[in-house]
């Protein structure tokens, strides 16, 4: 029994050091490839440049950096408050015979493909925004204008996108309180409504701020659905309704027919992309180590 514990144990570790190996492996190769053409571009030019051609031998990547920014911002806007207030909902107010028609459809929704959800945003969402939202902005805008595909047809996408992870672990969280929390709350005289609010959601803020973060790091990395409804115009965007185009989208798009200084440009977003995310990952990480120390 001992031998097959130990063979288990090799194996585990083996497929353990495989994971990090092919983490440092994929770093390796992405700053081998586009640290070149930011020394060369240099960095501030590359990340603050306003005009992405790369025919012209121009690599701007702020317009695409602030795309990302404002599609992701936008989901994150929307997503997290239907997202807390659904995991709410479902771990404290609705029947168990509720919670088994609403959580399974809620999970279905991550195993739906991107380019189904771009899809039905290049159907609905974009001629919704330009029939139905534009005539509303020009009231206030006389000369707004938009096709639909823009920043707001992107965050709508995202905010179904990310809703799964938002409201599973939020969920998770939330039934994870002790029960004698909220049964003192409600010995003290506190309604049902302000348990939830005072008691609940700051004990299980931990896990709420992780289901954000993980579903902020969704939104940054999602490509086809953004590709299909944001308008891939590499340009500072004035507004939500402008077109935008986002790292991954640029990424995505211009690879397949890349020259090779391209191709490095390239690597080059997929740089700042890379440190993004990590960005995100160690602030998750900061913030649960955080809120486990109080």
């Amino acid at each position: 029994m001992k031998k097959y514990e130990k063979w288990i144990e090799i194996f585990l570790f083996i497929c353990a050091t495989v994971a990090t190996l092919s983490v440092f492996l994929i770093t390796f190769f992405i700053f081998k490839e586009g640290v070149p053409i930011l020394k060369s571009y240099g960095v501030f030019s590359f990340i603050f440049g306003t005009n992405w051609s790369p025919t012209n031998g121009e690599y701007g990547a702020f317009p695409m950096i602030i795309g990302s920014i404002g599609v992701t911002l936008g989901a994150l806007m929307i997503g997290i408050p239907a997202g807390i207030t659904c995991a709410v909902f479902l771990a404290e107010i609705a029947p168990k015979s509720m919670v088994k028609i609403f959580r399974p459809a809620i999970e279905l929704l991550a195993g739906i493909p991107s380019v189904v959800y771009g899809l039905f945003g290049l159907s609905i969402v974009v001629p919704f925004i330009r029939i139905y939202i534009l005539p509303i902005i020009q009231k206030f805008h006389p000369n707004a204008y938009t096709s639909g595909y823009s920043i707001l047809a992107g965050a709508m996408i995202l905010a179904i996108m990310i809703l799964p992870t938002i409201v599973s672990i939020s969920e998770n969280a939330i039934r994870s309180v002790p029960s004698e929390y909220k049964e003192g709350s409600l010995a003290l005289g506190a309604t049902h409504v302000k348990t939830i609010t005072r008691v609940v959601l700051p004990a299980a803020k931990s896990g709420i701020i992780a289901s954000v973060v993980l579903g902020m790091g969704r939104a940054v990395g999602e490509t086809m659905a953004v590709i299909l409804i944001t308008g891939n115009m590499p340009k500072v965007p004035g507004g939500i309704l402008d077109s935008v185009s986002t790292l991954t989208g640029t990424i995505a798009m211009e690879m397949g027919y890349a020259t090779p200084t391209h191709q490095k440009a390239l690597f080059a977003t997929g740089i700042i992309l890379f440190v993004f995310i990590m960005f995100l990952n160690m602030t998750a990480t900061f913030t649960m180590k955080r809120m486990g120390e109080k």
